[in-house]
């Protein structure tokens, strides 16, 4: 039976380091760790902590957090050209990234740097300079709470959509995800054509880029742009790319002609959030010891000791603020809890 402590600070164990409690606190490693610990605490609320990249806390957590600490990394299915490989929830993410690089397997390089753990992946279906988990996700392995069985859940059913999926919608709270299987290539599809990975590579000097020269432009990027979570509190993107339809685009544009618009069919179109926080003067905004990044508009920081509160009713403000001056209604992507 795992140790469970009471009283337990989370400050270490979320990236915006908010200083708060929670009744109970434990980690597992296993299912046999699951059943032990739920059958103790089956009527307390329960909060499932990864690399607590993607959370902000405004209050105390009255129940149990179990920290997934599922490790292990095999390869299940190989040919000469795709690679399957079975990861633990629990494994950091980026260093998973780094392995794969390391191991000549393609596909996760342009999610480099990405903060948080394995298990966030497929919830949160993560993606950056134009890929996502779907593009590369074969299935997971998940932990009925109800039911204490273990379910494997493919593409399909994870019903991945731009920064969701199905265990943030309708099955929210009711599995714990254990292992992630990749299909990974060994004959490489180099993509540059999102973002300024392209501009980076020219400054990096390289003309025929392999899967490490994209990551490594990718982390370039990443590092000017983003605070390290280490130096100052901060969950990465705070609010998700709204995709609206194009007479919204077509009025944005009348102001400003220069609008940077990613069409996605002939009646969806994302903005970057960025742009509009940074357009409407909120980038680098300082309030006590909290406040707007001053490098990435997109990015809500804790300076020092700052509260969750002062946090969510930061992001309320700006929220508020964009639909007012663009029409447009930000959507949070951190969980608040």
């Amino acid at each position: 039976m795992p140790e469970i402590k009471s009283n337990f600070s989370l400050k270490n164990f979320n990236t915006f380091s908010i200083d708060v409690k929670c009744k109970f606190f434990t980690s597992f490693t296993c299912s046999i760790d699951l059943n032990q610990i739920l059958s103790k605490h089956s009527n307390d609320s329960l909060l499932i902590l990864g690399g607590g990249s993607n959370l902000l806390f405004t209050k105390d957590f009255e129940g149990i957090v179990l920290k997934n600490e599922v490790l292990g990394k095999e390869i299940i299915e190989e040919d000469d050209s795709i690679i399957l490989i079975k990861v633990g929830a629990g494994e950091n993410w980026h260093e998973f990234v780094m392995w794969c690089i390391d191991n000549n397997y393609g596909g996760l390089e342009n999610l480099s740097l990405i903060p948080g753990n394995v298990g966030a992946s497929p919830m949160q279906n993560i993606g950056a300079y134009g890929v996502e988990i779907q593009d590369v996700f074969a299935h997971l392995t998940a932990y009925n709470i109800e039911t204490g069985e273990l379910e494997v859940f493919d593409n399909k059913a994870c019903e991945f959509g731009y920064r969701e999926s199905v265990f943030k919608r309708k099955l929210k709270g009711k599995y714990i995800i254990m292992h992630v299987v990749y299909r990974l290539s060994k004959n490489h599809v180099i993509k540059t054509k999102y973002g300024a990975i392209n501009a980076e590579l020219q400054k990096m000097k390289v003309k025929d880029p392999s899967i490490r020269d994209i990551s490594n432009a990718v982390i370039n990027i990443r590092r000017s742009k983003l605070p390290d979570p280490n130096e100052i509190g901060n969950a990465g993107s705070f609010f998700k790319n709204p995709v609206v339809r194009k007479d919204i685009v077509d009025s944005i544009k009348n102001k400003y002609p220069d609008i940077p618009v990613y069409e996605l069919d002939n009646q969806a179109f994302k903005i970057p959030a960025g742009w509009l926080i940074e357009t409407a003067g909120w980038k680098g905004k300082t309030f006590d010891n909290y406040g707007v990044h001053k490098n990435q508009a997109l990015v809500l920081v804790n300076y020092s000791d700052a509260k969750g509160n002062n946090i969510y009713d930061l992001s309320s403000k700006i929220i508020a603020d964009i639909q007012s001056k663009f029409e447009i209604v930000l959507e949070r992507e951190v969980n608040v809890i």
